[in-house]
């Protein structure tokens, strides 16, 4: 059962589509990091949202866990647990749940739908890239469908069948489609304002009842405004 949610003591940056012991989902926005870095600790979905469920009592015992990140400019759903054991139950499965991203990428999709699988690692200056060596990379599949085409760019709609760190990000730049506004695996564009890549959804067995649930976050205006009309 879903706790009443405090909307007056939201977060910025934050929005909570649902929270209960077990489990918060929230719907971030592009440019809030998930988890602290050695630059910045304080201004993170986790801990606003740790400070949001100790309801400000450093000395409470509320907690929240990671289960997955989002990239820093990547907006849309990310789920967090409120128990450890919650937490692993969750990444045990998440290769099992069903996530869906929308992704603006840039030229033509000969193919209406398709499927990348590739071998992703990591260099030491922790960026990642496809490799051919089975030692090295670990497989990732992403599965695409193509929505819409304007002024060179494309929508897709993403199935991340596997979840690693710049999946899509890497996968799309290797096939010749780097994001919009991806300045670490493309190009620097001027008019780009955030990264062009939204989770969009998903669909997870909640970790204590076993009930299913879908949570959706809504299409940011960027999508909207770079593909030249309104999008559901």
């Amino acid at each position: 059962m879903s706790l009443p949610i405090r909307k007056r003591h939201q977060p910025k940056g934050v929005s909570i589509l649902y929270d209960d012991n077990e489990i918060m989902v929230i719907n971030k926005t592009a440019g809030l990091l998930t988890i602290g870095t050695d630059k910045e600790r304080i201004k993170t979905a986790y801990a606003l949202l740790t400070d949001y469920v100790k309801k400000g009592n450093p000395k409470s015992k509320a907690r929240l866990f990671i289960v997955h990140r989002l990239d820093q400019d990547t907006s849309g759903v990310l789920v967090f647990a409120k128990t450890e054991t919650s937490k692993v139950t969750l990444q045990t499965n998440w290769d099992q749940n069903e996530k869906l991203y929308l992704a603006l990428a840039h030229g033509h999709f000969s193919e209406e739908q398709g499927e990348y699988q590739n071998l992703l690692a990591e260099n030491q200056a922790l960026k990642v890239y496809v490799t051919t060596d089975p030692k090295v990379g670990k497989l990732c599949v992403t599965k695409y469908r193509r929505l819409e085409e304007f002024r060179g760019l494309s929508l897709l709609e993403l199935n991340l069948v596997t979840g690693r760190k710049h999946q899509i990000r890497v996968q799309l730049a290797n096939a010749g489609h780097p994001l919009f506004g991806d300045t670490r695996y493309g190009q620097p564009e001027k008019e780009a304002k955030r990264l062009g890549l939204h989770a969009k959804s998903i669909r997870f067995i909640h970790p204590k009842s076993g009930e299913s649930l879908y949570f959706e976050a809504p299409t940011p205006g960027i999508f909207q405004q770079m593909m030249g009309r309104k999008l559901l």
